[in-house]
């Protein structure tokens, strides 16, 4: 990591855009019919609700069933980047004074080894997390 990185060094691409649904079958058929394919599943909780990873090309969704879809125009969730050091991307955004929706770098178990992220707010309320995919 390079000493006082700025928080544009940090991610390389697009990691994933995040949607809410109401029907995880449904929005899975729709998106394969466009030619996704299921990448992984994982239970988000102990209530049944579960998050799917699709992808085409190296176009990555996140669909998940628990907090319900909005049915209208910026129905998306968030965009996520791809970082390989959230720990560092963190400081940076924190250092750089944008507005860090969370205390601390979050943890989820997702794919073999989790992911670690964290969010920031755009300048129209829009969400954009940075996401690491832990290789180890």
């Amino acid at each position: 990591m390079a000493f006082n990185k700025s928080l544009a060094g940090y991610y390389d691409d697009l990691a994933h855009v995040g949607i809410p649904t109401d029907d995880l079958k449904k929005t899975i058929a729709f998106w394969e019919k466009l030619g996704f394919k299921k990448q992984g599943q994982f239970d988000t909780d102990d209530q049944g609700h579960q998050v799917v990873f699709m992808k085409v090309g190296h176009l990555m969704l996140e669909i998940w069933d628990s907090d319900g879809a909005v049915h209208k125009t910026g129905a998306i969730n968030h965009i996520s980047l791809n970082v390989e050091d959230a720990d560092g991307a963190f400081k940076a955004a924190k250092e750089e004074g944008f507005d860090v929706k969370e205390d601390e770098v979050q943890h989820l178990d997702f794919w073999k080894h989790g992911i670690k992220f964290f969010n920031i707010v755009g300048p129209n309320d829009e969400t954009i997390e940075f996401c690491e995919v832990v290789k180890d």
